[in-house]
């Protein structure tokens, strides 16, 4: 399981680097600026998942699932820490049902 860096965007432009999603899953900052760009370049779709950490009255809040179309793309956020962040490494955990052909930037606004 690999941390993505996050980059920032800046009135100068960014260019994006994306990385390979990790077959284990990826780790990302939470912030309410931060948002994942996923690319599916494989030709069935794939389903990313944000692990939920919050709770509700005691009841656990549900993960968040996000299908990513085959060869399409979607941009995922804000990733709120309030119902993302893992208490133990401050990070939030995806998951992928399929790694193959998929890229991913963590980019904050």
């Amino acid at each position: 399981m690999a941390t993505l860096n996050t980059q920032v965007i800046a009135l100068t432009g960014l260019n994006p680097t994306y990385t390979a999603a990790s077959a284990g899953g990826d780790k990302v900052a939470v912030g309410d600026r931060n948002f994942l760009h996923v690319k599916n370049g494989s030709a069935s779709s794939v389903t990313v998942t944000l692990t939920a950490t919050a709770s509700v009255r005691g009841q656990a809040v549900s993960n968040l699932t996000v299908s990513v179309p085959a060869s399409g793309e979607r941009m995922i956020g804000p990733l709120p820490a309030d119902l993302l962040q893992n208490q133990t490494d401050g990070l939030c955990a995806i998951g992928y049902s399929a790694s193959a052909s998929v890229t991913v930037a963590a980019l904050r606004i």
